[in-house]
This record gives C-alpha cells, structure tokens and sequence, in this order.
C-alpha cells in the first residue's frame, strides 16, 4: 500500500445530491462458478437500513386459476402500488433464493433524481416476483424488465445480482422520470473464471453492443442519455455509469471503497486503484475549473476498478463469508482504528454517514460489515458435487445471518426449505418489540454490548463464528450424502430438521456468550479467569478483577484535560 493516509472523516469539498446516509446501503459480491472452490457460482447480498428488522423472508409454492391477481406492496415502506395479473404457478422462495437455486440481490444506488419512478413496481417487489416466477437467471432478467417497462417502476436507480448454478450476472437499471413506464438498463454475465461486486453505485462502464451472448440491454440505453444531454459522443465511447450515476465524493470514498477491498482480497494489483476509490483523484479533478462535472465523470472512466477481476486463487464460500465481515483490516480504512473508533477501538460512528462542522462538511469510511445490517447471506447456486463417490446434483445453499455481519454467525439453509425456524421466523419481534426468541434481537445484544469495548471483546466473539464455520462446513457433505439416499418426502422432512436443529445451536451459544460477555466486562473491568472459570478465592468469593487502563496512544489524547505532576 502506498503511504497515503485519509483521516477518519474525508473532507468533502462541495454539495452532492447523493445521500447515502438517508438510503438503504447494501454490498454484494459475486463469483463465477469456475472461479469458486466447489464449481458453485456464489452471490452475497447485505441488507442494511436502520428502519428494516431481520428474519427469513419465505413463500412456498402455490398454483393459481385463471384471472388471479398479485398485490405488489412497496418493499421498503409497506404502501400497497396495486395489482398484476399473477401466473398459473409460483416457486417456492426462502430469503433470496427459490427452489431451482435462482438467487438475487441488489444495492441502491438513486442516480440521478429527475429518473426515479413513482408508479408500477418497486425493485424489492420486482426481485421477490422474479424469484417466485423464473428459474434461471436469463429468465429473471427478462421478467424483471418486462414487468418494470409494462407496468411502471417505483423506484430509484438499482444495482441486481442475479445468478443461477451456472450463470452469474449484473444488471443496472433506471427509470425515466415520473409518470413514466419506461426504464433505462443494461446487463452483462459475469465470466464464469472471475469475480464481480457492487456496492450503492452503479459499476457497468462501456457496454459491448457486438457481444449479444453475454450483454443485454434496452434499446434506448444510449438515446434516451442522448436526449436528456447526459451524453454525447460516439456510442463506443457512452458509460452507463457516467450518464445515469454521475460520481460524487460519497460514490467513491462510501462505496467504489467496499468493492475495492473485496477485490484486494483476491488480488495484488488493487493498491493502483485505491486513489480511485477513496475519491482522491476525483477531488483532484475537481480543482480543475476547465473541467465540467460530466468531463469529469467521462475522465474517471478510464481510471475506474474494473468491473470483474480474475482472482489470483479459487474462491471459497467461507472466503465470502469472510468478506462480509470485512471493517477494512489491515488498510488505512481500517474502521477500528483513529481517534473517532475511541481507546478500544469501536466501528460505531454516532450520527449519519457525514457530519458538518466549521462550515465544512466531512464523511465517515463504511465497511461492508456494519452495525445497521438487518440480514445477510452468501448464497451457493451448485450445480454438480461428488457424493458418496459420484457427482450429484445437489440443492443450494443460503448461509444465513442476520445484524452485524462481524458479530455474527451464518446458518446453512438448503433451497428447498419449507420451515423456517421460529428464531427467523416474520413476525417473530420488529424493531420495536424485543422478543427473546429472535436471532436479530439475540445478535444484536451480543454486538451493541461489543462495541462498548470492541478490541477487548470481538476475539470472542470470533472464536464462536471461526467454530460454526467448521461445524456447519463440516456437516454440509454429510448431509449431502444422507439427502441423497432418501426419498423426495423424507429428503425434505430431514432438510427441516437441519434447519431447526442448526438454529437451536447457534441461538442457545449466542445466549451463553452475551452472558458471558457481560459478566466478563461488566462495569468497565475484566473478569479474572482460571480453566475456563470465573476466578474465586480460597473461600469461594469473587476475586478482584482487572482493571484496564485506557491504551497509550488514547491517554495522550486526554492529557491536556486532567492534571499531572
């Protein structure tokens, strides 16, 4: 890395209309199937908003009669939009993936105001509709598209993750403006041997108008940019990015950051890019006053990360996981670390995204593991596995979390899931009823305790997620096996089973460690410990605990504010 340092807050150096910290944030990775460790093509997908509550969406399979309809209820705030004629037979649906393993995600990312819709289908709706109706990845493209250009689209700009066991693509898409049924997109398949991201910007550049096998698009992709004086040079030249998601500081140094770091994990050549993404060229830009907001965002093009990468090793499911766990570890991002994270180095930053002081107006780094994470999932589209000694088709796998993906654990779930435990079940506690039986409420006791003293108790809670990780991958070929010697019927009663039985474990753990974690910690000391044990004396009482002072670097910061001999 080269020694460039940004302070914990980035000075932004004009008014931008992006406001990120008023918007659902969202990461998602993807990986083509030769790519992966197992053959499998993997998406992965954060929900983050403060005002969303984390359980496992599910809706099974169901036939319909003629002239049924569906009511399409905006995902984000619960306004019915209407009804669409439904058809004769939906899939089953858990989380974000149906039961022929089609999986989708998204980030928002708004782009430009005069575009956002106000009628038809919002994008949550458009990904649940999808998943309920296709069974490849092609096909949601096109059910996605059709149902947004015929009956309207509800929302802002949106970044889509769509992937099948065999293909993996990324879509960007936007509406026309108000009153208005037409949308604005573009899609490419992600190559089978690299790996893609995306993170509240849009990412695709140039589009490949010859290649119509792995590049779909709606015909007035470049018109309509063309007519709104987004753009207007040659059509080998036009960007999507640049005409419907123009950069501004939070873009980059917000989000082109989180796909930076998920491909410097897989990558050596990312350092090149880092004044890229951290907005630090952009700002340079800016103080050229020959340059006009659309020249530069044109310029950046030819700076930009690329859209995939070749990783320099296979990726594994658990390497996703890991990503999204990531605060930035090890790079001058690094959430944790600088005078904002306090002496035991806390992610938490309170207020938005940004603050304003003197006048000026500073932004906040944002990891992919954050604290406002309603739900998370890596999900594994496999198409073919070796079991018990010959390759198998097999169902996929939603890993599944939900709150702060650092201070949580993820759950296998298999595709053909028709129970959901009660701990995720909808319905089970909201944002402003707590319940004991919830995982949310569960994990997120467990994390808000931890970022009171967040180097002192994040190891432990890492131990737990690194032990899961090996018991549930452990489990995984065993389970294969046994699925593939039953019946459909038994098969599917024994998917349950794990399901439940897998909840159980994680949840009656994530109890002990916040009783633990309390008793440990209480009252800003420490716990004397001795072979696993709380510490006693000779005559069974509590011994005197530790008492931590503030590190170093923290009590020079203060000693100015206290007296000194």
């Amino acid at each position: 890395m080269r020694n460039i340092r940004f302070v914990a807050a980035l000075l932004l150096l004009s008014t931008f209309n992006f406001q990120l910290s008023t918007i659902r944030a969202c990461t998602n990775f993807l990986v083509g199937k030769k790519a992966s460790a197992d053959g499998s093509t993997i998406i992965s997908y954060a929900a983050d908003s403060y005002s969303l509550y984390g359980f496992l969406r599910y809706s099974p399979a169901a036939d319909y009669p003629a002239g049924a309809t569906r009511e399409v209820v905006d995902w984000d705030t619960g306004k019915p939009l209407g009804r669409i004629p439904q058809v004769a037979h939906t899939y089953s649906v858990i989380g974000n993936q149906n039961e022929h393993q089609l999986t989708i995600g998204e980030t928002t990312w708004g782009g430009r105001e005069e575009l956002e819709g106000d009628q038809g289908i919002d994008y949550g709706s458009l990904i649940y509709i999808a998943l309920e109706r296709c069974k490849t990845a092609r096909e949601a493209i096109r059910c996605i598209t059709t149902l947004a250009s015929t009956y309207g689209y509800a929302s802002s700009g949106e970044t889509f993750s769509i992937g099948d066991p065999n293909e993996i693509w990324i879509m960007d898409l936007i509406g026309t403006g108000k009153g208005k049924n037409n949308i604005v997109w573009v899609a490419t398949r992600v190559p089978d041997d690299m790996i893609c991201a995306h993170a509240n910007q849009a990412r695709i550049t140039r589009i490949n108008f010859k290649d119509k096998k792995n590049w779909l698009y709606s015909k007035n992709v470049v018109s309509f940019a063309r007519q709104k004086g987004y753009f207007k040079g040659k059509d080998a030249d036009f960007s999507f990015q640049a005409a419907y998601n123009p950069f501004d500081l939070s873009g980059l140094y917000v989000c082109e950051t989180r796909v930076w770091s998920f491909f410097r994990h897989f990558s050596g050549e990312m350092d090149q890019y880092y004044d890229y993404a951290t907005g630090k060229r952009y700002l340079e830009m800016k103080q050229d006053p020959s340059l006009t907001e659309q020249a530069i965002n044109e310029q950046m093009v030819q700076y930009a990360m690329p859209l995939f990468i070749r990783p320099d090793r296979k990726v594994s499911a658990q390497d996703i996981k890991d990503c999204m766990r990531d605060e930035y570890q090890g790079t001058p991002l690094d959430i944790t670390q600088g005078t904002a994270a306090g002496p035991w180095n806390s992610k938490l930053r309170y207020g938005s995204l940004k603050f304003e002081l003197d006048s000026a107006t500073y932004w906040y780094q944002r990891p992919t593991a954050t604290q406002q994470t309603a739900w998370s999932f890596v999900a594994q589209m496999r198409n073919e596995q070796m079991v018990n000694g010959q390759m198998r088709k097999c169902d996929g796998i939603l890993w599944f979390g939900v709150d702060d993906a650092a201070c949580s654990c993820y759950i296998p779930f298999y595709s053909r899931t028709t129970v959901i435990p009660e701990a995720f079940r909808e319905g089970n506690g909201d944002l402003y009823t707590y319940t004991p039986t919830s995982a949310w409420w569960q994990f997120n006791l467990v994390a808000n305790w931890a970022y009171t003293k967040y180097s002192r108790m994040k190891p432990y809670i890492a131990a737990e997620q690194a032990q899961f990780d090996r018991y549930f991958l452990s489990l995984i070929p065993k389970r294969d096996a046994e699925l593939a010697s039953l019946s459909a019927e038994e098969a599917q009663q024994k998917i349950n089973e794990y399901a439940e039985a897998d909840v159980q474990k994680v949840m009656k753990t994530w109890r002990g460690l916040y009783t633990y974690l309390t008793t440990k910690f209480i009252d800003g000391q420490e716990r004397k410990e001795e072979d696993g044990r709380f510490k006693r004396n000779d005559y069974g009482e509590p011994t005197s605990p530790d008492r931590p002072a503030y590190p170093d670097a923290y009590l020079r910061t203060i000693t100015n504010q206290t007296i000194h001999e």
